[in-house]
């Protein structure tokens, strides 16, 4: 099939135009999508009409799919397929998680072997008024943050190591008044707190990525709380900058397939019922 490849912004990201993913995906064209993937970090098709499976068939072509911790807010039938929604049922709870991603971070930092990628299906999003759109969602590539730095803050972090912990980000949103229920001791149990280096070579390019992130970095090891927090914050504020970074207003039949070890994303919360807003996620576990 014929590709039309495009950046999204200059330092990450890529659409890929005109392209029907629900039509046969040969072994030539997929490797295409993969090394644009590999090198763009995030990657855009406009105007698809995925059903589940075929949301599952295309996502198990980069890899194992994660079975997710949030058991109730995953699609029956499509125990894979996890709802990003602020859509509630007859008595008033969550279908899915609505407040999914309101903190920078890369999905699933929080365990041993982050997950290769996650591929987020939009399937309702608030209307536009005018040329606003709502629910955007912002990328930063780490790999293209970490080349930037300094000399001297590189060779700073070169042997440093941080925890990421799921639990961080579940109590911050929960204190933030977030309708999420309590883990249970089995779910607590799934995810413990992990250790990464705060500079991870990509698995499959090798290049440098700054990793930590506000939503699940807990600390730098080695170090007392304050000075952790102030490290912490001076990477992930430059992690940010706008040279860095893309912003997706999202249309309805987008699909956005995004690398856990070359980027981090935030969503962005600026609305709320009666305005609905409705996105399937699956996960590829890493290699």
């Amino acid at each position: 099939m014929a590709m039309t490849i495009r950046p999204l912004a200059p330092a990450i990201g890529a659409e890929i135009a005109d392209f029907d993913l629900t039509k046969d995906l040969d072994d030539d064209s997929f490797a295409t999508i993969e090394s644009t993937f590999n090198e763009r970090g995030l990657l855009l098709f406009r105007r698809q009409r995925l059903s589940e499976q075929q949301h599952l068939d295309l996502s198990r072509r980069f890899g194992k799919l994660q079975d997710h911790v949030l058991k109730p807010f995953l699609i029956p039938g499509y125990l894979q397929i996890l709802r990003i929604t602020n859509i509630l049922d007859k008595e008033g709870q969550p279908l899915g998680i609505g407040d999914a991603g309101l903190f920078w971070h890369s999905d699933t930092s929080y365990i041993k072997d982050p997950c290769r990628c996650s591929l987020l299906y939009s399937i309702e999003v608030p209307a536009r008024q005018g040329d606003r759109s709502f629910g955007d969602t912002m990328f930063s590539s780490l790999t293209e943050a970490y080349d930037a730095l300094d000399e001297t803050t590189k060779r700073q972090i070169a042997n440093l190591s941080s925890e990421h912990s799921f639990g961080k980000h579940y109590a911050r949103m929960q204190a933030a008044g977030s309708k999420r229920p309590d883990l249970t001791e089995a779910q607590k149990r799934e995810v413990p707190k992990v250790v990464h280096p705060v500079v991870r070579p990509h698995p499959i390019t090798h290049r440098k990525a700054l990793f930590v992130n506000d939503g699940y970095t807990t600390h730098i090891l080695g170090m007392a709380q304050a000075q952790s927090d102030a490290l912490v914050e001076k990477l992930t504020q430059h992690t940010i900058k706008p040279e860095f970074t893309y912003r997706h207003r999202w249309e309805v039949g987008d699909l956005l397939i995004w690398d856990n070890s070359s980027t981090q994303h935030l969503a962005i919360a600026d609305y709320a019922l009666p305005q609905r807003r409705l996105m399937h996620r699956t996960t590829v576990l890493a290699e």
